[in-house]
């Protein structure tokens, strides 16, 4: 009860911005959790198949994917604040209209719009973070912030699930009570605009990053074009931000191609293959999300004591045998606990990717370098959509997530392997080790 306490105290001591920053990435939050978890099922209602959930994911991740970069610069360059708040607001009006339109061409046009206006929030929320606060307290910042992000998909999913399929015990019909939660998650969306209008300007003050050779990375290279992308390309500081972008960006292309082929349909794959209601579907997928909380809230205690690189690899490898079991089992309290298990390890490593991002990354260039790396995960996103369905509707509800689910397992491995080689290879030596023991 007394860390409780200390938890529910903790945001007091915070600046006013972080905590209208927080108030507003609830409301947002929870409406896109809400739409995470139900409107691909709102799609099947329409009479829709697999194939048209699948274009769905995939022009809202690709749109989504090439905003990431023009935001970047544009939030290095301008108002970070005033980016935001558009992306809260329009995010919340496309979501709106979403709602009610039941038409392919209508549901492609609004997921781009959609993609378009996440790209604001995506980008640009863990730059705001870190320049409102001082880098003694980012570590902590992020393990919160990704748990708050958690916590309100935890209250946005279930909570639509169960009012869903509470209002169809009512007599409404499955398709009304699916845009009702819908229509309440887009107001959510909306109103998160409202704390951005409260928070004053923040003057960061522009930070070198840390010396090249103790420089670890997550998670994601980068294409040619994309290292020109950086300006001041002469300088010392400019050519690590360049390498330590490059380094992020393999990894990472890896986790957004085996991400592209589970995430997106973890829901259709609890009702398909098992028949369970919304209101369970909803229950697995917040349970999911709140396993993660509590993993992220350890991680920086494990990585600080094995460090962060061989923290984020081994909570992803750790996650696989979970990943397998979920994709062929045919029991659903195993494939349950197994997914737990799965969400809590493979995303528990996210705030030390962060703290580890914006400490070898200078704060003029961390925009542009989380746009990238975004732009990365996206488009391995949005290229497994047309492959996931394809797979599922071939192949069933078991061997076609069989398949995927395997296929995920290969992509991970992979990004694991990239990720530690290329931190192995940096690892300080025995005397800076000792300088700065907090480096991985």
């Amino acid at each position: 009860m007394s860390w409780i306490s200390k938890m529910l105290e903790e945001p007091r001591k915070w600046p006013r911005n972080i905590r209208l920053f927080f108030m507003a990435n609830l409301l947002y939050q929870m409406g896109t959790g809400m739409f995470s978890v139900l409107y691909n099922l709102y799609i099947q209602k329409l009479g829709f198949d697999d194939d048209m959930n699948g274009q769905v994911v995939s022009m809202q991740a690709l749109a989504t994917a090439l905003l990431f970069i023009p935001v970047g610069f544009w939030g290095d360059r301008t108002s970070r604040k005033n980016m935001l708040l558009i992306g809260a607001l329009f995010s919340g009006l496309a979501f709106l209209a979403r709602t009610f339109t039941d038409t392919s061409g209508s549901m492609l046009v609004f997921a781009v719009i959609s993609g378009v206006f996440a790209a604001f929030i995506q980008v640009l929320a863990v730059p705001f973070l870190a320049e409102s606060i001082s880098k003694a307290q980012r570590l902590k910042i992020f393990s919160y912030y990704s748990a708050l992000v958690l916590a309100a998909q935890v209250l946005g999913s279930f909570g639509g699930g169960v009012l869903a399929d509470g209002l169809q015990t009512w007599g409404i019909t499955p398709l009304s009570s699916l845009r009702v939660a819908l229509f309440l998650g887009g107001m959510a969306t909306l109103t998160a605009f409202i704390p951005l209008l409260f928070i004053t300007k923040t003057t960061a003050t522009l930070e070198a990053p840390a010396p090249a050779e103790s420089s670890p990375q997550t998670e994601q290279v980068h294409t040619p074009h994309s290292t020109s992308d950086i300006p001041d390309s002469e300088t010392p500081a400019a050519a690590s931000d360049r390498r330590v972008i490059g380094q992020f960006v393999l990894a990472q292309f890896f986790l957004g191609l085996g991400s592209g082929l589970v995430i997106p349909y973890l829901n259709l794959y609890f009702t398909n293959r098992f028949s369970v209601s919304l209101s369970a579907m909803s229950l697995l997928i917040a349970l999911g999300q709140l396993m993660t909380i509590l993993s992220m809230l350890i991680g920086p205690t494990l990585g600080s004591r094995i460090g962060l690189v061989r923290a984020v690899v081994g909570f992803q490898m750790l996650s696989l045998p979970f990943l397998l079991i979920t994709g062929f089992t045919n029991v659903l309290w195993i494939a349950s606990i197994s997914f737990l298990f799965r969400q809590a390890l493979m995303n528990a490593a996210n705030p030390l990717q962060t703290a580890i991002l914006v400490e070898r990354v200078s704060d003029k260039n961390r925009g542009i370098a989380n746009s990238i790396l975004q732009t990365t995960w996206m488009l391995g996103t949005a290229g497994m959509g047309p492959v996931q369905a394809y797979l599922v509707t071939t192949y069933g509800n078991y061997w076609g997530y069989a398949i995927t689910f395997s296929m995920t397992g290969v992509f991970y491995i992979l990004s694991s392997l990239v990720y530690y080689r290329m931190f192995r290879e940096k690892r300080p030596s025995a005397g800076q080790l000792l300088q700065n023991p907090a480096s991985p």
